[in-house]
């Protein structure tokens, strides 16, 4: 497929760039050379001209959306499958011990893949800054596909005993492996497509994904349960979810083997000469990558840790650990609860884009903000709502706590990638998202069904919730705005050439009579 972009052959960097060296000129000698310190500024941050700027084609653009969202959606579908069947889960592979026992165990399984999930990260994300986007974003597909086929097949416990669970385990670290690679190859790939303007839309379609995975996955169990009961469902019904994994996957590779890498990674790749074949070998190690992240971006790393880590917490007690939560503590039917929460995906579908065009339009931060206050406010009163039972309060409920959730899935997959530069977006972004759902996200239902546990108050998600907000609220007012900006190590993106030349135009000097 030939290239429909417009990209700077060598890439320019702004003067305040942190790979500067050297001190900084005092305030004194700028005004005694003045015009000296002007040549050197215009030197380093030369104006822009049109060769500098890309110009996206927006069928490329949607191509491009469609494949990351769309592959997204097959991702999480396979990841949403064990935890809506959680309960079935630990009545197949943990048949010992009461019915919390099973739930812990079910739930510690679901962690595990989350513990591996930072060592995907780390293999897949310096990957995709060197071999490209694309390539890698197609091998996570194909692990994933072939971690949750294979649980499909497995031999229950009263088969084979001990080694059922080993193997359970076995398959939710290939999962685990293959989704350390996954958010932060697509919201990387989706953001460095899209224009600088749209860049809030068009990412919200990533999260999108997510939830059109969910709630697939959330009704084909639900419908299942209802059509063949909950002991068809124990013997062979769970099987089925697991099993429909294999074809989509192959529907995902075909759609992101399709298409380009990114006007981002080409242009960097076409750049990247290197002085010798001995620096090409340090510098294309996965060491020295991991190295170069931790000691030259240390800073967004753990406020991105901090960022995920909020919103990690609060996308799966609301995804993941809800329908568990409305079934085992308040003893809601498993089809209800899951249908409950069918529908209120189905209401952040209809919304999502348009927050990632508020996004675009009034910046990340006020949008993020107001989803991590609206947990830390709302948070307790939802579950207040929830406990009450009926389903108008329970849906009132859980509908508040989707809105403050929809804040944060339409804003979050722009606002992330453009926190670290390009030569290392990929792996930055990979290495900070799993480290921080490795340690938040994954364990979120086992702690809170840990902590309901120890305290016996059915409140503790709120609390949890509030816990998780109160950090996002600290992560967010020190995070940067990026709304309508170029992504750091990249040129401005615009929409068509008419948008260029006006930016370049802009830039002008301004003529002196």
């Amino acid at each position: 497929m030939s290239s429909v972009w417009s990209v700077v052959p060598a890439e320019r960097k702004p003067a305040t760039s942190s790979d500067d060296t050297g001190p900084l000129p005092d305030s004194a000698a700028i005004k005694r050379h003045p015009a000296l310190f002007r040549a050197v500024r215009r030197r380093q941050n030369p104006r822009l001209r049109r060769s500098d700027i890309t110009v996206t084609d927006e069928r490329a653009v949607k191509r491009a959306v469609k494949a990351a969202s769309l592959g997204n959606a097959m991702e999480w579908f396979d990841f949403g499958i064990y935890a809506y069947l959680a309960g079935t889960i630990g009545r197949v592979f943990f048949p010992s011990g009461s019915d919390t026992v099973q739930l812990l165990s079910s739930f510690a399984t679901f962690a595990v893949a989350f513990l591996v999930r930072p060592v995907g990260g780390m293999v897949f994300g310096p990957m995709g800054d060197r071999v490209g986007r694309k390539k890698v974003l197609a091998l996570t597909m194909i692990l994933m596909a072939i971690g949750t086929f294979a649980i499909g097949l497995l031999p229950t416990y009263a088969a084979v005993g001990f080694w059922s669970p080993l193997l359970l385990i076995l398959f939710r670290l290939l999962q685990g492996f293959s989704t350390g690679g996954e958010y932060g190859g697509a919201s990387t790939f989706i953001a460095e497509y899209a224009p600088d303007k749209r860049r809030g839309f068009f990412g919200s379609f990533l999260e999108l994904g997510t939830l059109a995975g969910y709630t697939g996955a959330a009704g084909l169990v639900t419908a299942l349960t209802a059509w063949l009961g909950s002991d068809t469902m124990d013997t062979w019904g769970w099987r089925v979810p697991f099993l429909v994994a294999g074809p989509l996957g192959m529907v995902g590779l075909y759609l992101r083997m399709r298409l380009d890498d990114t006007p981002a990674f080409l242009k960097l790749e076409q750049g990247n000469v290197h002085v010798s074949e001995a620096a090409d070998a340090v510098e294309t190690t996965t060491r020295g990558d991991l190295a170069k992240i931790f000691r030259s971006h240390w800073r967004m790393l753990v406020l991105c840790i901090a960022l995920v880590g909020a919103y990690n917490i609060t996308d799966y007690m609301l995804l993941s650990y809800m329908p568990t939560y409305l079934s085992d503590e308040l003893h809601y039917s498993e089809t209800h609860g899951l249908l409950i929460l069918v529908v209120t995906m189905v209401v952040l579908m209809l919304i999502i884009n348009r927050v990632g065009r508020l996004s675009d339009r009034f910046g990340r931060k006020p949008l993020l903000m107001t989803g991590m206050l609206g947990f830390l406010v709302l948070s307790a009163p939802s579950f207040l709502l929830v406990r009450q039972g009926g389903l108008l309060a329970v849906s009132g409920g859980m509908l508040m706590l989707g809105l403050s959730l929809v804040c944060l899935l339409g804003t979050m997959s722009a606002a992330l990638p453009a926190m670290f530069p390009t030569s290392v977006r990929y792996g930055s972004l990979s290495v900070g998202y799993n480290l921080s759902a490795s340690l938040f996200g994954g364990t979120t239902p086992l702690v809170i069904t840990a902590l309901i546990g120890a305290t016996g108050s059915e409140m503790m998600p709120a609390y949890y919730a509030m816990a998780a907000a109160l950090v996002g609220v600290v992560a967010v007012a020190c995070m940067k705005e990026t709304a309508q900006q170029p992504l750091e190590g990249s040129p401005p993106s615009v929409q068509s050439p008419e948008e260029a030349a006006a930016m370049v135009e802009a830039q002008a000097p301004a003529p002196k009579f």
